[in-house]
């Protein structure tokens, strides 16, 4: 009994620092994911489109289930241009997506899903608190290579653009439903306290945690502000 009552102390105290340690891989492992697919030679995302778009999210190793089509997991970072989308990039917020189905599966393969947010529009539907994706937002699978951008208008036309990387292979992603939501548990746990992920993204926070300014660090590398 006493061991019983030890072991369950030792696990309630090992809690907060095991969700630390979650969140803080969380934002590294998305600000590398970001990095390399940005650094992939001519067949990345198109360096015009990411300037243009008004949010980024970052989901590392989504996991697929079933397939063909299946249901998906995943936790990952998001991260809004301030001042309506004009502004410099925002604190991130920690972000779940649950359900729909992504492009062709391969068994419970995990993929990096990397989401730009093109316009107002589509932030606002972010700032729900949840959306689906392909019904609340209309996606589309984004164009890649230096030339692309200027090749197509999905941008024009969708609200967000998703890709994917799975096995080495990089590629626009074609989304079908799905659901977003903020990780309130996650910011939480980064800020120290609750923080509502429209104020994350909408507004400059004072000071974004150590653990956060890496995925900050990388967005700002990759497009210091937005262009015209």
């Amino acid at each position: 009994m006493r061991k019983s009552l030890v072991l369950a102390v030792l696990l309630i105290t090992a809690c907060p620092a095991v969700l630390a340690g979650e969140v803080q891989d969380r934002v590294v492992r998305s600000a590398v994911v970001l990095r390399e697919i940005m650094d992939i030679p001519e067949k990345g995302i198109p360096k015009e489109l990411l300037n243009k778009c008004t949010c980024v999210a970052v989901i590392p190793s989504l996991k697929k289930g079933g397939f063909i089509f299946g249901a998906s997991y995943g936790k990952g970072v998001m991260s809004c241009r301030i001042n309506k989308g004009t502004g410099p990039w925002s604190a991130p917020s920690m972000t779940l997506l649950t359900g729909g189905s992504f492009g062709l599966q391969i068994g419970g393969q995990a993929v990096d899903l990397v989401l730009l947010v093109m316009n107002l529009s589509g932030l606002e539907s972010l700032l729900d608190s949840k959306f689906s994706l392909g019904g609340d937002a209309s996606v589309a699978a984004g164009p890649v290579g230096r030339t692309a951008a200027a090749e197509t208008d999905a941008w024009m036309t969708a609200k967000i653009l998703a890709y994917s990387r799975a096995r080495g292979l990089f590629a626009g992603l074609a989304v079908k439903g799905g659901v977003i939501r903020p990780d309130k548990d996650a910011n939480h746990v980064l800020y120290g306290k609750e923080i509502p992920a429209r104020s994350l993204l909408l507004y400059r926070t004072d000071a974004v945690p150590r653990d956060a300014k890496i995925f900050i660090d990388e967005l700002e590398k990759q497009s210091p502000r937005k262009t015209p």
